[in-house]
């Protein structure tokens, strides 16, 4: 079997390149060596890798940014997926793309279901939703896997920034009122790689959306809180201990973009068809915390 990976830079991407070669040949391609945007250089690398599933990990992730630059958000993470997707329709390829909580306004009380109606309150959100959208009336297999707050050990994110700001300050403000878990890389690219088993093995699981997340909720704050307890544990030197974080509401640190406050998805659907238990949210974000302090250990 042969995957062609978009994306291959990226937090997600890097993961996923480090771990689909355990079920299929990979050709890894990062955004420096095939822009997503350029449809036909896309069809050429199809053409030449002859792949049986795409893996699109490539994605407009800069969510406040996009609020002034919203046609290359679009240009990325839907122009660019309705030619992947017309792609693997017409070759009878798999698509795996991956999408985001943001699609919804956050409103709901209680967890969002695949079947829930979108309606995204940013640029970004309504972007990642037009790419949902473009696959679906394409008709081409895929799988979308919907995910919250990505953060692993590669690139540049919330653990990352949190543990410079503690190094560098006395104390913290972090937002306490929106509600979900991060997930990692390698819970989504262990799930990726479920599903191409199932592929190979001719009992493929039903097409359409799934959401991807560990199992618990929590806040920025306490994921915040939890980082310094850790890196703590680990006699990271910080000014900022845990006691030091306060809570503040979405209100109190206003963006350009506007985030749901309800970021939970309901992962039932995804259970079924999984070889495996997702993991609680803290499990699996302190396997992110260890290999970004360890990082941090031989600097």
């Amino acid at each position: 079997m042969r995957i062609l990976l978009l994306g291959a830079n990226g937090q997600l991407g890097k993961e996923l390149e480090r771990q689909l070669s355990s079920v299929a040949n990979v050709a890894a391609f990062p955004r420096e060596s095939l822009d997503i945007t350029n449809h036909t250089a896309v069809r050429d690398a199809v053409r030449c890798v002859r792949p049986n599933i795409i893996v699109n990990a490539a994605a407009y992730t800069a969510v406040d940014k996009a609020e002034t630059d919203a046609d290359f958000a679009h240009a990325v993470n839907a122009d660019a997926v309705t030619n992947l997707a017309q792609i693997a329709r017409e070759q009878s390829l798999w698509l795996f793309h991956y999408s985001t909580d943001y699609v919804f306004d956050g409103s709901k009380q209680s967890p969002y279901f695949e079947t829930d109606t979108p309606n995204p309150i940013n640029v970004y959100g309504a972007s990642k939703l037009a790419g949902e959208t473009a696959i679906a009336a394409a008709n081409c297999q895929h799988l979308i896997f919907r995910t919250t707050w990505v953060i692993g050990k590669d690139g540049h994110n919330f653990a990352k920034t949190i543990l410079r700001l503690a190094s560098e300050r006395d104390a913290l403000k972090v937002i306490d009122d929106q509600i979900g878990v991060p997930t990692s890389p390698s819970l989504i690219a262990r799930v990726t790689i479920d599903a191409i088993r199932a592929i190979k093995d001719n009992n493929a699981w039903p097409q359409g959306i799934y959401h991807l997340a560990p199992q618990g909720k929590t806040s920025w704050h306490e994921i915040a809180k939890t980082l310094i307890a850790y890196a703590e544990q680990q006699h990271i030197p910080l000014r900022t201990h845990a006691a030091d974080i306060q809570a503040i509401t979405t209100v109190e640190y206003p963006t350009a973009a506007i985030r749901p406050l309800n970021s939970q998805l309901d992962t039932h659907k995804l259970h079924s068809q999984l070889s495996f238990d997702l993991p609680h949210w803290k499990d699996d974000f302190l396997a992110v915390a260890s290999d970004i302090v360890k990082e941090l250990e031989t600097v």
